[in-house]
């Protein structure tokens, strides 16, 4: 069986540099907020080009952490809006109705899957605090018209980077384009932890600070809480962990591309519609993700050839039971998406032998 993803044999590559530094955290008796995570915190904020990074428990609280901070510092409150793709993975939504904001679904571009910008402006109310924007499957969503439109309504824009450690626009990095960003290190993810881990990137101080203390508790000094906070910090082991593999992130962001490029030269197959990239530099090809209209039958015939594949995503978050009061609504790109897209094996270790067979077994059926 050709596993959609090999965590075993992506984290044997750097076996022993993990093992170390799990044996230096251990050893040294501290395993929350000490030296490794400055260290991650410092190495991250350098990737990302920006003035700080802060590593809390997961990319959810990443994204919750950012939203909950604006509230503190009095920029949102409850009951305001943000724009956020109808097509997303349902946490870029949680995040914004814990803190009792109010999710405005756009749809996305048939082509990209990123959000629509032709369809954002007429979305934006006198209650629009912010739009999130989701770099899905390892594209970038930002240009600039949604800066522009940010500007022009002073909009916060907020980056969700879960899928897309080190893509590019304009010469900055994912995390580092918009007024924050929420990344996520969970173990799949192309910097993945070993166990949930995350991230908030920002240039703004005054949002830094803020986020630093809601995520201990609400705390600057120990026992005395400025805000109601969170427990969301991350730990000191997979800090650790992320320093080893932050070291190898371009590497390893070449070959998926590599990867990437053999599929979007080589698979043939009428039936399936291969993703659009926009720029070398922009995708960095967390997922590589086809359509067609036969998916129940393709990823049976695939499974049937010993290849596994997974759908990214089968529910969009409107018809989720979770969000029942939004269940009425009609996005029909968002829906036909979530009906037709199936997930590829991708990753930096995948070889050209399982590539040859995947393709050839798509371009037979």
């Amino acid at each position: 069986m050709i596993k959609f993803l090999d965590l075993q044999k992506i984290n044997a590559q750097y076996e022993q540099e993990l093992k170390e530094a799990a044996n230096s955290v251990i050893d040294s008796g501290w395993y929350l907020m000490g030296k490794e995570l400055e260290t991650f915190e410092q190495n991250y904020a350098s990737f990302c080009g920006v003035k700080y990074s802060l590593g809390v428990s997961n990319g959810l609280d990443a994204l919750r952490l950012i939203f909950k901070a604006y509230i503190e510092m009095g920029m949102m409150k409850k009951g305001d809006e943000v724009i956020v793709p109808a097509n997303t993975y349902i946490a870029s939504v949680l995040a914004i109705s814990d803190n009792d904001l109010v999710p405005v679904f756009v749809e996305p571009n048939m082509a990209t899957y990123n959000l629509d910008n032709k369809l954002i402006e007429k979305a934006i109310t006198q209650k629009t605090k912010a739009i999130l924007t989701v770099h899905l499957y390892g594209q970038i969503s930002i240009d600039q018209q949604i800066l522009d439109l940010c500007s022009k309504y002073n909009l916060k824009l907020i980056e969700d980077a879960a899928q897309s450690h080190g893509a590019k626009w304009n010469d900055k990095i994912s995390g580092g384009i918009g007024d924050a960003a929420g990344h996520s290190f969970y173990p799949g993810k192309n910097l993945g932890a070993l166990g949930d881990a995350g991230a908030v990137t920002t240039n703004d101080q005054v949002l830094a600070k803020t986020i630093a203390a809601i995520r201990n508790y609400g705390s600057e000094k120990k026992y005395e809480n400025i805000y109601r906070g969170l427990n969301s910090r991350l730990d000191e082991i997979q800090a650790a962990f992320l320093n080893v593999k932050l070291k190898y992130i371009q590497k390893d962001i070449e070959a998926r591309r590599e990867v990437a490029n053999y599929y979007l030269e080589n698979i043939k197959n009428p039936e399936i519609l291969l993703p659009t990239m926009l720029s070398e530099e922009g995708h960095v090809w967390h997922l590589f993700v086809i359509r067609t209209k036969k998916r129940v039958e393709l990823q049976k015939h695939l499974s049937d050839n010993g290849i596994q594949t997974l759908i990214h995503y089968p529910i969009p978050p409107h018809k989720q039971e979770a969000y029942e009061a939004y269940n009425n609504l009609s996005f029909p790109i968002t829906e036909q998406i979530h009906e037709e897209v199936l997930s590829l094996p991708l990753s930096a270790i995948i070889t050209k032998e399982d590539m040859n067979k995947i393709v050839k077994v798509l371009n037979d059926y």
